[in-house]
């Protein structure tokens, strides 16, 4: 007999690429990835979302999708986006850390890489 699976210690992560490239390739430094994991962590905590059970604002080094940035991603679900100001982040929060829909618009196309 199996014991069951304990509860996830977070229930979401998003992921901030805050990479900077310094041979003048795209990076997500370059398009606001730090104005935004900050917005999103402020948000978030202002929100009461953060915490255990809850939710979690990492940032991150580089998540090899470079071609779209500034991009983050939500886990467990596995799901990238791409975003271009708070509002954006704002509809994450709201949308996806908060309820676990899927903003659509933001969503960063499969083929997208480095």
């Amino acid at each position: 007999m199996s014991t069951p699976a304990a509860p996830p210690y977070y229930q979401r992560h998003i992921f901030f690429c805050l990479n900077q490239r310094s041979n003048g390739e795209n990076c997500c430094a370059d398009h606001g990835a730090q104005a935004a994991f900050d917005h999103c962590k402020a948000r978030v905590k202002a929100e009461g979302l953060a915490g255990v059970g809850k939710v979690r604002v990492n940032k991150s080094g580089c998540l090899d999708r470079c071609a779209g940035a500034p991009v983050a991603v939500v886990y467990p679900e596995g799901t990238w986006y791409s975003y271009v100001d708070s509002s954006d982040i704002d509809e994450i929060i709201e949308a996806h850390l908060k309820n676990g829909q899927v903003v659509e618009r933001l969503l960063l196309p499969p083929d997208v890489g480095r």
